[in-house]
């Protein structure tokens, strides 16, 4: 006989017979990357970003401004944030109050620079965002101008100069003997990687190097300096380098007490922060010939400079110019989005503030 047949469904599941489309990438949401300031040169590179992440800007031109776009939830899926030294003119200070009004979404701070003072790393902390900065892309620049300051400082080649341009040749009358920098005691108080640059480039100049900092560094670290007090610092250097980052701590660290432990006749520099030393204690201390000469590149009110450096002659100044060259600033640019980058793949900073290195 003929088999029987039995009629039957294949059921499927669901899934199968109707499977979900994939989402392509492209389609899925990126993370935001907030641009305080400008790129001026790597341009590929921040280019390169939009690959992982989407670029916005804020509108604002003013910390008010800034604020209310905050508040109105403009910036609320921004999780990093890559700013400039120049972009405080927007946003003011990363202070308590702008931190506040910050999205909550943020989580990374990537800082265009070596110091960072601009930004409060306590209140950032307090809200679980981490800071980055650029420590050694700037080493080789600013110890460049700080051996340019000290040489210039040592010769008293400022009030020749400055004789020169106003017809008088080295002046009338003659500007007193300046002071070869062979044989003398560089002290460096903040022995730091600029520090360390430093030393090197002072040693082919025929100087011998004493530092100070919280803690000595390593042998190989120091380069064979000499570790001394903060006290014997101010006392027995012939040259004073001022290299430490501006902090609670070290706000005016060299003020009227500490010019009255030095040599008469010393010549301080200073390419660390202005507020590192008291602007009212140097002019007097240069108006009384304890301090021979300075040279400065950074000022406490800055843009503005005290009028009793600006009136004395025996002082070289330059308007913050430590990292103007367009290797380093270029190299500060690719640092910083380097930290970006990181904070977005890896959700960790290359190279995160000191107070941070435990976070």
């Amino acid at each position: 006989s003929t088999p029987a047949t039995t009629n039957f469904t294949l059921h499927l599941p669901h899934f199968l017979l109707f499977p979900t489309p994939k989402k392509s990438v492209s389609n899925m949401s990126k993370p935001q990357i907030l641009l305080l300031g400008e790129i001026e040169h790597a341009h590929s590179e921040w280019t390169s970003l939009s690959s992982i992440a989407e670029i916005i800007e804020p509108e604002a031109r003013s910390r008010e401004e800034f604020i209310e776009e905050c508040k109105a939830g403009k910036f609320d899926k921004v999780s990093a944030a890559y700013r400039t030294f120049m972009s405080v003119a927007i946003t003011g200070l990363v202070d308590e109050e702008l931190v506040a009004v910050l999205p909550k979404s943020l989580k990374f701070i990537a800082h265009n620079g070596a110091g960072y003072d601009q930004i409060d790393i306590h209140a950032c902390t307090a809200r679980d965002i981490r800071v980055s900065n650029v420590p050694t892309a700037v080493d080789d620049a600013t110890a460049d101008t700080n051996m340019y300051l000290i040489l210039g400082a040592l010769r008293g080649f400022n009030t020749s100069m400055m004789a020169l341009r106003n017809g008088h040749w080295k002046g009338a009358p003659p500007p007193p003997l300046g002071h070869d920098p062979q044989g003398k005691v560089l002290g460096i108080l903040g022995m730091g990687g600029i520090g360390r640059n430093l030393m090197k480039k002072a040693a082919a100049f025929g100087m011998t190097t004493q530092y100070y900092n919280r803690n000595p560094l390593s042998e190989e670290l120091s380069g064979g300096a000499k570790y001394v007090s903060f006290d014997e610092l101010m006392s027995t250097s012939d040259v004073l380098s001022l290299n430490l980052p501006l902090n609670k701590q070290t706000r005016h660290i060299i003020s009227t007490r500490e010019f009255e432990k030095m040599k008469t006749g010393i010549v301080i520099v200073n390419t660390a922060r202005g507020a590192v030393m008291d602007e009212d204690a140097l002019v007097t201390a240069l108006n009384s010939g304890k301090v021979l000469s300075c040279g400065l590149d950074v000022f406490e009110e800055e843009p503005k400079v005290h009028p009793g450096l600006i009136a004395n002659p025996h002082v070289m100044l330059l308007p913050h110019m430590g990292t103007w060259s367009v290797e380093t600033q270029t190299k500060m640019e690719v640092w910083c989005i380097e930290n970006v980058r990181s904070a977005v793949e890896t959700g960790k900073l290359k190279s995160p503030v000191g107070e941070q290195k435990d976070m």
